[in-house]
């Protein structure tokens, strides 16, 4: 731990049970928030974004490349000029681009994706596109592999847990229709693609029931997701 919020990472190295990390290098030498991170395996690197607390808050990326137990990074890249919280970030591997969530404040904190493109060491970004008109708070971002589209699950401003399948164009990203999982009121929402299903799950918990956790399984046809009637899975604060 050190006695600044600068933005770290470290190289970890699995062997059987057990991981052992390098030396922590520095991607940002200011507070850092909401930080999240995906690996590009088309260009073998990884693709960190976070809020820049040293720029005005702005939505911020970097490329990190691995040697050895070592990371260096490229030069920072502004994906949004106000401030942008990310929710998420994940890798489209049919069309090799990374698909940042986030809530933008420079936009009545409407949710909002954007398409990064990595080149070297270095990430560019499109056009920004609002896949929910609304202040949005918790939410996060999954890939599904089978129908080659992405999934954001995400809590509006009200106790709704909801979702939108997002198809990645060149450089632009845009949304089908918005799916409800339930009325509840999360402040966590993960969701994960699981691959030997060929189905999306979403996890969160719920403030109206002692944030008890639940999960929620679902499929993608064309530009539209269902899920299935969430289950809980603890019932305690998660």
């Amino acid at each position: 731990r050190t006695s600044n919020l600068y933005g770290y990472a470290m190289v970890g190295t699995v062997s059987g049970t057990s991981i052992s990390f390098g030396f922590s290098a520095i991607f940002n030498s200011a507070t850092s928030y909401n930080i999240e991170a995906t690996f590009d395996s088309n260009s073998n690197k990884v693709v960190i974004v976070f809020r820049n607390a040293g720029n005005s808050n702005y939505g911020t990326g970097v490329v990190a490349t691995v040697s050895g137990t070592s990371i260096s990074y490229g030069s920072l890249a502004v994906f949004n000029s106000a401030l942008s919280v990310p929710l998420g970030c994940v890798f489209d591997s049919s069309n090799n681009k990374t698909i940042t969530a986030y809530y933008d404040g420079g936009n009545s904190d409407y949710g909002t994706a954007i398409v990064g493109t990595v080149s070297g060491t270095s990430i560019s970004f499109g056009t920004a596109s609002v896949f929910k008109s609304d202040a949005t708070s918790a939410g996060n971002i999954a890939f599904d592999s089978l129908e080659n589209k992405t999934v954001i699950a995400y809590q509006p401003n009200s106790n709704t847990v909801n979702a939108v399948v997002g198809t990645v164009s060149g450089t632009s990203i845009s949304f089908g229709t918005e799916a409800n999982i339930g009325s509840y009121d999360p402040n966590r929402i993960s969701v994960t693609y699981d691959s030997s299903a060929n189905k999306v799950i979403a996890f969160f918990n719920d403030d109206l029931t002692s944030y008890t956790g639940y999960a929620s399984v679902g499929a993608i046809s064309g530009t539209s997701i269902t899920f299935d009637s969430p289950i809980a899975f603890s019932g305690v604060q998660t």
